[in-house]
């Protein structure tokens, strides 16, 4: 390459950025360019730049003119094209560096960098549309959750680390939710709850159970009256009407009404609700793709049954065996009376399988991970459910549910044919289920229930009772030991003390470790624990509580 600086006295102008007398150009010519055979000629007997062939060479454009560039005077336009006009290397020299960057940003991508490059603008857009759908998802979440979850109930069982004091007393280490279903507006009976079900589940043990109610259940609720127990929230919610025309507030009342009359009747306390009409029902089947359920008879109508979907009649076919619900099909499966002999009592079994089979199939994995499906849930959820669940509440016991196989969740019936519990009768011309006790009387009813959803942590503890009668009252230890059997406690003993002069009741704990069954038992007794035996003369006999009644416990 030339010494440019040792030839500036045969420089005469500039042009296009190269200095000196071009080859092919006359002294005083005008600038003309040489043609290209000139060209390549010079370019091979000088060695100089303009050997075209050479690969550090640059390489120009298709261009027939060359525009004069007068320094000072570029335009953007002009340091554009001198930017993408060029890519070009000088042997032993260099370039300075926003040369050297222009150089870098114009070499050609190769394949698998341009593969990179999109792939990244790919995952952009996808993450920016699942931000939105999230977004979205989260804004309407927001709404129907309002809508949903009002809160207001309460289970200390679904907190975590639950302590001793914070239970009320036997029963309340399950959560139990009333699940109603009523036939909503345009239909007959709108605020009738014709499905009545008690879901409880035990989150120490994870166990879980389903108990049938029928709705033809003669009861007493307070401040009503006597009535059939799938009107009492009906009664409630129009007593309320009457003197508030908040609906709210009134549909709110005749839940209330609704929860303690079944707690009443069970014997367990309630703490959630869930209630949903046909409209929400249909909505929530049709959005999971339908149900299988074993059923366990055939089932037919043998007149037609009025679809109000389509307005036209349709009949209920159903053969024993595995089947695939439409929610049409479920809603007359779960609905009709007529489908088999024991009428009300059958129905409350059917509706029982179909709620476990539509709990798995929301809980499973191809719904709960489906966000169209989601959203669609929670359009159903926020029309046509309500709740007293709080969200934190819902959440955890949607955990606690899907670590319980749904196949094991225990069946429980008051007409279970080996012991029937209630029975059909009438009641002023009414088709009605009273207790076989009588009417009123749920006591064997609910010695029944609690045998069948014993308390979590009584069982976990498993601790060992001994009850001794310190009473003049007779049989009282046997009586007070039968009645603790029934919450599952473990009483390994009973018989008299050596004495019948115990006033109040003594509560003996030799164990120091079962907090949970010490707490249940002062509560019980209205009495605090002591850890030594009254007299040396009573034995424990392994028993890790002792208890001996006084008189107060007549």
């Amino acid at each position: 390459m030339h010494n440019f600086k040792k030839n500036q006295q045969s420089i005469n102008r500039s042009m296009d950025g190269f200095l000196g007398n071009a080859p092919g150009r006359q002294q005083g010519s005008k600038d003309v360019w040489p043609s290209k055979q000139q060209a390549q000629a010079n370019s091979v007997s000088s060695g100089n730049i303009g050997d075209f062939k050479r690969a550090e060479g640059f390489h120009p454009t298709d261009r027939t003119q060359t525009e004069i560039k007068i320094p000072g005077k570029e335009t953007r336009a002009d340091k554009k094209a001198e930017a993408s006009l060029l890519h070009m290397t000088l042997p032993g020299g260099s370039l300075n560096r926003k040369a050297r960057k222009r150089m870098k940003n114009s070499k050609p991508l190769t394949k698998w960098a341009k593969i990179r490059k999109w792939s990244f603008r790919g995952s952009m857009v996808l993450a920016g549309l699942v931000l939105i759908l999230g977004g979205f998802l989260l804004f309407k979440g927001y709404l129907n959750l309002n809508k949903v979850f009002k809160g207001g109930g309460n289970a200390a069982a679904l907190q975590d680390n639950v302590t001793p004091d914070q239970l009320r007393g036997e029963g309340d280490g399950r959560v139990n939710v009333l699940l109603l279903g009523r036939g909503g507006e345009g239909h007959a009976g709108a605020d009738l709850t014709d499905t009545i079900l008690v879901a409880s589940i035990d989150p120490v043990n994870k166990t879980a159970g389903i108990v049938s109610i029928p709705r033809d259940l003669w009861v007493t609720a307070s401040g009503q009256g006597a009535s059939k127990i799938n009107a009492v929230f009906a009664n409630a919610k129009n007593k309320a009407l009457r003197t508030d025309k908040d609906k709210a507030k009134a549909e709110a009342a005749g839940v209330e009404a609704l929860k303690k009359t079944v707690g009443d009747v069970l014997g367990v306390p309630i703490h959630y609700y869930a209630m949903v009409d046909f409209a929400g029902f249909k909505q929530m089947v049709d959005i999971v793709g339908g149900v299988d359920i074993n059923v366990p008879q055939d089932l037919a109508v043998s007149e037609h049954l009025w679809d109000t979907t389509t307005n036209k009649p349709y009949y209920l076919q159903v053969p024993a065996g595995q089947q695939h619900f439409d929610s049409t099909k479920a809603l007359y499966f779960a609905r009709s009376r007529k489908t088999s002999p024991r009428g009300d009592f059958d129905r409350s079994e059917r509706q029982r399988l179909f709620i476990t089979a539509l709990s798995q199939k929301i809980l499973s994995a191809g719904t709960y991970t489906n966000p169209v499906k989601i959203s669609q849930l929670m359009d159903a959820f926020g029309s046509h459910i309500a709740t007293d669940f709080s969200v934190g509440d819902a959440v955890r016991f949607m955990q606690i549910a899907k670590e319980i196989p749904g196949n094991t969740a225990a069946s429980i019936e008051l007409t279970d044919s080996s012991n029937p519990l209630a029975i059909t009768g009438n009641i002023d011309g009414q088709s009605v289920v009273v207790p076989k006790a009588g009417v009123g009387n749920y006591t064997a009813i609910q010695s029944f229930i609690r045998t069948k959803l014993p308390d979590g942590f009584i069982v976990k503890e498993g601790a060992k009772l001994k009850v001794l009668n310190g009473s003049s009252v007779q049989g009282l230890a046997s009586t007070k030991a039968d009645e603790l059997k029934t919450y599952s406690y473990n009483v390994i003993a009973v018989g008299d003390a050596p004495t019948k002069t115990y006033d109040k009741t003594v509560l003996v704990d030799l164990t120091g470790n079962k907090p949970y069954t010490k707490n249940y038992l002062e509560k019980r007794f209205g009495v605090k624990a002591v850890s030594k035996l009254p007299s040396d003369t009573i034995q424990s006999e392994g028993a890790d509580f002792v208890i001996i009644l006084g008189s107060s416990e007549r």
